[in-house]
């Protein structure tokens, strides 16, 4: 059996690094978007759960890939289950049509690698 991908951990972590530049260049601008998505998803009418849920869903639509993986990698976090994943799938793919069911599939991909990762560490 071949060796699994790490296509969405080396993804994002490749983008991470590659946003260093940006951070030592523009410290106010990269501090205040992370405040931004740090207020626009903490628990309020809607868990973060959820919240991430729609973020997975509007990366499906804007095609992005770096972005599927990094709200991928806040779900497993977040204790979302595949089921949850597989269900905002559907919804992204019915407003989106055949693009957003291939980028779906990405999606897929990089939940269960995160989720594989996750189950692999020790306790």
């Amino acid at each position: 059996m071949s060796e699994p991908s790490h296509k969405y951990r080396n993804l994002t972590q490749s983008i991470s690094a590659g946003l260093a530049p940006l951070r030592a260049s523009t410290p106010e601008v990269m501090k205040s978007f992370g405040e931004l998505g740090r207020a626009a998803t903490a628990d309020g009418v809607l868990d973060a759960k959820t919240k991430e849920l729609i973020a997975l869903a509007l990366s499906i639509a804007a095609r992005c890939d770096p972005c599927i993986g990094f709200h991928a990698k806040a779900l497993v976090k977040l204790g979302a289950t595949r089921q949850e994943v597989d269900e905002t799938l559907g919804v992204a793919t019915y407003m989106g049509g055949g693009p957003s069911l291939m980028y779906a599939a990405n999606a897929v991909a990089a939940f269960d690698e995160f989720a594989q990762a996750a189950a692999a560490k020790p306790a």
